[in-house]
Order: structure tokens, then C-alpha cells, then sequence
């Protein structure tokens, strides 16, 4: 059997204006900010819980 033919262009390698960005490139930079707020807001949470329940 052969194996398939793979080309490339170059075309299709680099990001064009007209091209949407994506999904994981657009959330990566807000990462450092959403982590801290969300784990303080966990911590509230689970306290609050432990006092509740206590």
C-alpha cells in the first residue's frame, strides 16, 4: 500500500486577517486573571459552606 500524499500551502500555514482567531488563542491571555478571581470566589464558597454546616 502507499501512503498518502501530504502537501502543504503556505497559504493555509500562516493566519490571515479574514481568517477568525482561535477559540484557545483568544482565552489563553485572560487565564491569569480569571484563575485567582475564581479560586478566591471557591474559597468564599467553601468556607461559607463550612460555617453553615458547623
Amino acid at each position: 500500500m502507499s501512503s498518502p500524499q501530504h502537501t502543504t500551502n503556505a497559504a493555509h500555514d500562516s493566519a490571515t486577517p479574514s481568517q477568525e482567531q482561535d477559540a484557545v488563542d483568544s482565552i489563553v491571555p485572560l487565564i491569569p486573571i480569571v484563575l485567582p478571581v475564581v479560586g478566591g470566589v471557591l474559597m468564599f464558597l467553601l468556607a461559607f459552606i463550612a460555617i453553615y454546616m458547623a
